[in-house]
Order: C-alpha cells, then sequence, then structure tokens
C-alpha cells in the first residue's frame, strides 16, 4: 500500500485532542446519525481465552490514531436515501457514485424493514459505495472500519467477559432474537456509547480476511489490502449466531455461499442472497485527506 493510501486511513495522533462526538446531517433530508469521537490509544489485539481459534491468536499490542465511529449500524432509513437516490445512475460499471440495481427477491427475508432496522444484505462493495455517496452529500471522508478499529471501539478499553445475560442486555443473538434482526439501539451500549457491535447484523470491514491476520499486522494503524473479492472479514456476529460467538475477537471471513441464489450470471456486485444477516457501519478517520487522495482510495475498494 503507497504512502498517500495509508494517510488517508490513519491520520496523526496529534490531532486526537480536537475529536468531538458529532451528529451528521444529510443535507435536504431530516436523517441523521451520531458519530462518536474514538481515542488514540493502545489495545491487546485478539484472544487470550481457551477457546480462542487459531486465527484469533496471539495477542499483541497494537497503536491507533483517533477517528469516529457511527454509534449504530447503518439504518434502511439512512440507506434508502442513497439506494432510493433517482439523480443516480444504475449501472454495472462503476464510475463516480452509482445506484445500487433493485433487489430481485425480498432481501430481509420477512424480517421487516423499518426505518430505524439495519440495513442488510450488500456486498461489501455495495457498503463502499455507500461510504463514497456519504462523502458527495456531507463532504467528509466515510469509509469501513479496519478489523483492528473495530475491535478497538468493540472493546472499548477493556475485553468484556459477557455471561449469557449479560450478553443479553447488550446484544440480539440466537438465543434472545426470535431468528430476525431488530431496530438499532435497543440493547445497552457499550462503555463509548456505541450500539449492537456485538450480535444484530454482522459488520462489514474494510480488511482482506487474512486466517494469519494477528500474526502478521503491524503495531500501528493495521489494515491489509484488498485482493480478491472473497473472503473478506466481517466482525460481531449476527443475530443468528449463538452467544458464545459474539466476543470482540471473532473474525468470520466473507464466503460465495452468501451469494448462491443470486439468479444473475455473473453474480451481483450489489447484493447477497444468502447474506441476510450482514450490515454495515461507518467510520470517518480524525484528518480529512485531499479530494485525489479520497478518489483514489474508493477507486481502489471499488474496483
Amino acid at each position: 500500500m503507497n504512502f498517500k493510501i495509508v494517510l488517508l486511513l490513519f491520520p496523526v495522533i496529534s490531532f486526537a485532542q480536537q475529536l468531538k462526538t458529532y451528529d451528521q446531517a444529510i443535507e435536504g433530508t431530516a436523517v441523521s446519525f451520531k458519530m462518536v469521537a474514538i481515542p488514540a490509544g493502545k489495545f491487546q489485539i485478539g484472544n487470550k481465552k481457551t477457546n480462542a481459534t487459531p486465527d484469533e491468536t496471539p495477542v499483541k499490542e497494537i497503536t491507533l490514531s483517533p477517528f469516529w465511529m457511527c454509534d449504530h449500524e447503518v439504518t434502511f432509513e439512512e440507506w434508502d436515501l442513497y439506494f432510493k437516490d433517482v439523480t443516480l445512475p444504475q449501472s454495472k460499471v462503476i464510475d463516480g457514485v452509482t445506484r445500487a440495481t433493485p433487489q430481485y427477491i425480498d432481501l430481509t427475508w420477512g424480517m421487516g424493514r423499518d426505518a430505524k432496522q439495519p440495513t442488510n444484505s450488500m456486498s461489501q462493495q455495495a457498503a463502499m459505495m455507500y461510504c463514497k455517496w456519504l462523502y458527495s452529500k456531507t463532504g467528509f471522508f466515510y469509509r469501513l472500519p479496519t478489523e483492528a478499529e473495530w475491535e478497538y471501539a468493540c472493546k472499548a478499553g477493556a475485553a468484556p467477559d459477557f455471561e449469557l445475560k449479560a450478553l443479553s442486555d447488550a446484544a440480539y443473538f440466537k438465543e434472545n432474537s426470535d431468528n430476525k434482526f431488530h431496530k438499532v439501539k435497543q440493547k445497552n451500549p457499550n462503555a463509548w456509547g456505541l450500539y449492537d457491535l456485538l450480535g444484530n447484523v454482522s459488520e462489514w470491514t474494510i480488511d482482506q480476511y487474512d486466517p494469519a491476520y494477528y500474526q502478521t499486522i503491524k503495531s500501528k494503524d493495521p489494515i491489509t489490502t484488498p485482493g480478491s473479492k472473497y473472503p473478506r472479514t466481517t466482525r460481531g456476529g449476527s443475530f443468528q449466531d449463538e452467544g458464545a460467538q459474539l466476543y470482540c475477537a471473532n473474525r468470520t471471513p466473507s464466503d460465495a455461499k452468501w451469494n448462491q441464489r443470486d439468479p444473475q450470471i455473473p453474480k451481483s456486485r450489489w447484493w447477497l442472497t444468502d447474506g441476510m444477516f450482514v450490515g454495515i457501519r461507518v467510520v470517518r478517520p480524525s484528518q480529512q485527506p485531499s479530494r485525489e487522495e479520497i478518489e483514489k482510495f474508493y477507486a481502489l475498494y471499488l474496483k
């Protein structure tokens, strides 16, 4: 990865003191969402527990620069401003901001499409296009979190060890979800004011999945560069997962089977017919890069 792309993702730590939580309005609408200021810091990435899988070890210390993270998973109310924006072209050739193609089946599978429910079933590329659309609407550079950022935000200064009862207060999972996702922010937030990081819908990160991620990542602001379409990494678990699978270090690689019932040839770049459990959450780095750098970044992840 070149130097400019690294700067896009991880600005200098000295900027951290200026970060404040804010509400992001979307111009021309009544919709807004809260971006929580996440401080720069060090943390132990990985899993020390005896149930740790090989791709969750070894534990190592990571340093992260400051950033903002949305306090909730992107909702249908927010997503539909992009998805139903008729001023955008719907094209298989992505140039600029392109609107996602129509869904060919009910990709909520009857779980509902309430404005406050988390949007779901989109590919990582569609998630990144939503981020680019947000940039076009707000002027601020939004993207998906890295795995390290996501785990750091999830742990929020510690690695919570939930008993099942306590987890029920913080997350929707197999034992309490009734096999469906729920409105965001119905459970207790973590110590940094972030909701539903565990459970409800699993969340895309920006990283290519690497089984040796914890062994090979750099100690400061790690990121893996995009490669093949599969696998990419999701985090947090979902309403379909058992409670034991919901912890901050758990990693799930994407799989072509998540789109096996897609009737299109080639498979859709936008939708996951069998990934109804996948959603998104956005972050914003603390220092705005140049317009040229932003365009290069989106081009890298949307190619």
